[in-house]
């Protein structure tokens, strides 16, 4: 009689299971559970730039292999629908598709420096982990000063999405010197739409805090794991 409905039993003990697992997880804070299904890769040899690249990236009109070193000075590109993720230095960055980036030097003068001095984002999508405090990011439409943050910027020609995921940023609207702030965020709290025309002062606009268009706390931890660090929410 046992034998008959030890099936039955066992899938209930697995359904019941799996209801648990699933309950526990949502009940976890967002890094727990973040920890707990998602497992960050190993911190990137300093040998190494290139952690994943998707579809066709260049760097300086070269295209990206698993070998390619990237440094300040350089110029990025990717396909549409391509994604590219690296690290320079202590700073690690995931670049998708259409994007147009230029890494600037900290010192023009030292060519052999992993230093960021400033980053281009003429064009496209990119996440940004880094606790390089004179660090500027500029696009079309905006500049942010960055001191020790994880960022999101989607750049086009006439406005700027903005996530400060963690950290403090200035970010200031190009074309209209009244159109400023400083935000300091611990988990997504204000992004922004910086745009590029406006009335005076009124550049900048909240976006909504509830959604993260194209980035993902995952993205964030595995930036952060590949300079052997971890976000802050994680902690």
């Amino acid at each position: 009689m046992s034998q008959k409905y030890m099936p039955t039993n066992l899938q209930r003990r697995r359904l019941v299971q799996g209801v648990g697992a699933a309950l526990l997880v949502l009940l976890l804070p967002a890094g727990r559970a973040i920890a707990g299904i998602f497992s960050p890769p190993e911190k990137l040899p300093a040998t190494q730039s290139v952690y994943r690249v998707k579809g066709h990236a260049w760097v300086n009109g070269n295209r990206v292999d698993a070998n390619t070193r990237i440094v300040p000075g350089d110029t990025v590109k990717t396909a549409e629908g391509a994604e590219l993720v690296f690290v320079v230095g202590d700073h690690a960055m995931l670049l998708r598709g259409g994007s147009h980036l230029v890494i600037e030097r900290k010192d023009s003068n030292d060519l052999a420096s992993l230093l960021i001095g400033g980053l281009r984002l003429f064009a496209g999508k990119l996440l940004s982990v880094s606790r390089n405090k004179g660090l500027r990011i500029a696009t079309p439409t905006a500049t942010i000063g960055i001191r020790g943050t994880g960022v999101y910027l989607e750049a086009g020609p006439e406005k700027t999405y903005f996530c400060d995921c963690y950290g403090e940023v200035d970010v200031s609207a190009n074309g209209d010197a009244t159109s400023n702030e400083t935000v300091v965020s611990k988990h997504h709290d204000k992004p922004l739409y910086i745009y590029g025309k406006g009335s005076a002062g009124q550049c900048i606009h909240e976006a909504d805090r509830l959604t993260h268009p194209n980035h993902t706390d995952d993205e964030l931890i595995m930036a952060e794991a590949l300079v052997g660090r971890a976000p802050p929410f994680v902690s």
